[in-house]
């Protein structure tokens, strides 16, 4: 709330007594036995001297320092200020640029910036990773460097540098103690760089004489919107507010529906005290630089940066409910793709859409998903929980030149408990398959665009990397970042698949908060294929078993300074194959082992 001009005091700290009140109170100090006055200067509150004045100057009136609560009677210096916002300027503390906490940074919207309440705040943040791998690799059609090698599957060995530079600025207008801004216009900006090295000519571009290391960059605009606060609805602040623009969202709690940065338009607010929130809104996704994953708009128009590719989301959620302190979430999506009337090949070459795969016939498809989510605690124990139920149809079908009806499930649960510096958890994720990939049914759960928090995330080996379903067509089993195995090309450029042999997951994990400023993690989960029928239909292939292997990693993340300003993370992870992993790829043991330093400003 701003206010009218009013006198604080610079260089007496009683002033900074006198602004938290807001009032000009008059000081004088009266001892404990009676009531005679001291000298303001030197008590700046019951029993406590002022700095700078020892004992021995002690006002003679003042037999002890057993003081009365102060009451205040003058000051002895006072400076203007306009409002509450420029009140640490008064008390004359320096303006630091660069320091992002300790106050008066024009820069961090600690003071307008313009005007009485326009502000402005920049982050930066630089994501840096280094990544040594081995995962399963093609050989080339023409030739491999590697002896031995002349086969389907080559040499595992791969090794990726990987820099984001993120700047991040908002400009916003109103007063945010309690409420959203009026108006708000944010501008998120990513600079990656990337550099790739592989054993196996062909990976990295379709033209196999290209080499074996791509090195490039690219500038992605992952978030260009307004936001506009349309009214209150109660006196507590509950709110709508439209925006408009590039825009973050997520449709559940852990990212495994829909978490992207597409273009759209969103109706949200809240009700009840905040109890209830939503989320209403439709959204274009925006084509992805190949190598990069950020949202490319340098295409020469508008229609070649867009996909017709719509996703219309609703979400409800409920805090509070069933039981205190657990939030409950209600969904509803629908995916609607148009993309079947043009071929799209990538930056590096090869075919994305429609995918190498099957009859590889364009497609396009409807898909609604109903779920229903929930995250928080019943009493000691932590509990996420997830479940998606997504029918619709698709023309044509992966494998069959006919349209399929999609009847998909899925559902993850997360349960874990805190002892002392130790939590434990326990987690289950079924994504159902398709047992015949030649019928007009398709029963294999795919998302719209996943980026899962579940099983040890990115440091699990099978959610972070992507396995190329070798001698099956030129899609990924699985994608980076991804846990379904929707055997898709690209987790960004792809379409969705309802023709995959699904997931089983079960896992067990703990954290150990070692000290406030180390954190190490463990995670083993085993994987299963829910079906393989369509492994055996991709690969002209025998029976494939269903064992994909046990999955391990270990992590430990270290903050020096107890904030996110500065993160440190190593991590280790193989997977032990399965038999139907070996049906695949054969018996070779892959790994990975990364570094990442994130610095934030």
């Amino acid at each position: 709330m701003a206010m009218s001009r009013m006198s604080v005091p610079i260089n007496n700290a009683v002033g900074l007594l006198v602004v938290l009140v807001l009032l000009p109170i008059p000081v004088v100090a009266q001892d404990a036995a009676g009531g005679r006055e001291c000298d303001a200067n030197y008590y700046i509150g019951p029993l406590r001297r002022r700095p700078g004045r020892p004992a021995a100057e002690r006002p003679p009136q003042c037999e002890d320092d057993r003081l009365a609560p102060a009451v205040w009677k003058t000051l002895p210096e006072f400076a203007a200020v306009p409002d509450r916002w420029r009140i640490v300027s008064a008390l004359g503390y320096p303006q630091r640029w660069w320091d992002p906490y300790n106050g008066n940074n024009v820069l961090k919207g600690d003071r307008p910036f313009a005007g009485d309440d326009w502000f402005f705040a920049v982050s930066i943040v630089s994501d840096t990773t280094y990544e040594s791998r081995r995962v399963p690799t093609p050989v080339s059609t023409v030739t491999s460097p590697v002896p031995g090698s002349l086969d389907t599957v080559g040499d595992f060995g791969q090794s990726v540098f990987v820099e984001n530079l993120i700047f991040e600025t908002v400009f916003y207008k109103g007063d945010t103690v309690f409420r959203p801004p009026d108006y708000e216009f944010r501008l998120i900006t990513v600079f990656n760089f990337n550099r790739t090295e592989v054993d196996e000519f062909g990976v990295l571009k379709a033209v196999p004489t290209s080499g074996l290391t791509r090195t490039e960059g690219f500038v992605g605009i992952q978030g260009l919107f307004i936001d506009k606060h349309l009214r209150n609805v109660s006196e507590r602040f509950d709110f709508d507010s439209l925006r408009i623009g590039i825009q973050p969202i997520t449709a559940d709690f852990r990212g495994f529906l829909f978490q992207d940065s597409p273009v759209g338009i969103r109706l949200f607010g809240t009700r009840n005290n905040n109890l209830w929130q939503y989320n209403a809104g439709w959204f274009r996704r925006i084509e992805k630089d190949t190598n990069s994953g950020l949202n490319d708009i340098t295409e020469n128009s508008l229609s070649d940066a867009l996909r017709d590719d719509d996703v219309f989301l609703f979400n409800l959620y409920r805090q509070d409910f069933p039981v205190r302190g657990f939030t409950s979430q209600f969904v509803v999506a629908h995916n609607r793709n148009r993309e079947g009337d043009k071929k799209f090949i990538d930056d590096n070459g090869f075919l994305v859409r429609p995918s190498a795969l099957g009859i590889q016939k364009n497609r396009q498809y409807d898909v609604t998903y109903v779920g229903l989510n929930g995250d928080g605690h019943v009493g000691r124990w932590n509990i996420s929980t997830s479940g998606y139920y997504a029918f619709g149809d698709e023309t044509p079908s992966v494998f069959v030149d006919a349209n399929a009806d999609i009847s998909a499930v899925f559902a993850a649960l997360e349960v874990s408990r805190d002892f002392d510096w130790i939590r434990l958890r326990g987690t289950a994720v079924y994504g159902s398959g398709d047992d015949d990939p030649y019928d007009n049914k398709a029963t294999g759960f795919d998302a719209i665009f996943e980026n899962p928090l579940i099983a040890g995330a990115d440091t699990s080996f099978w959610i972070r990397q992507a396995f190329p379903l070798i001698g099956g067509g030129r899609v990924a089993l699985s994608g980076q970042n991804g846990l379904l195995n929707s055997m898709r090309p690209s987790k960004g450029q792809g379409q969705s698949n309802f023709t995959n042999p699904g997931i089983v997951l079960l896992g067990a994990g703990a954290d150990f908060d070692v000290t406030p400023k180390m954190r190490v993690s463990i995670n083993v989960n085993q994987l299963w294929f829910d079906r393989t029928e369509v492994l055996q239909a991709a690969r002209n292939q025998g029976r494939i078993a269903r064992s994909i292997g046990q999955d391990i990693s270990l992590s430990a993340i270290y903050r020096p300074f107890t904030s996110q300003n500065v993160v440190f993370r190593v991590a280790a992870s193989a997977l032990l194959p399965g038999d139907g992993f070996k049906d695949l790829y054969g018996s070779e043991k892959p790994f990975s082992i990364l570094a990442n330093l994130i610095l934030s400003y």
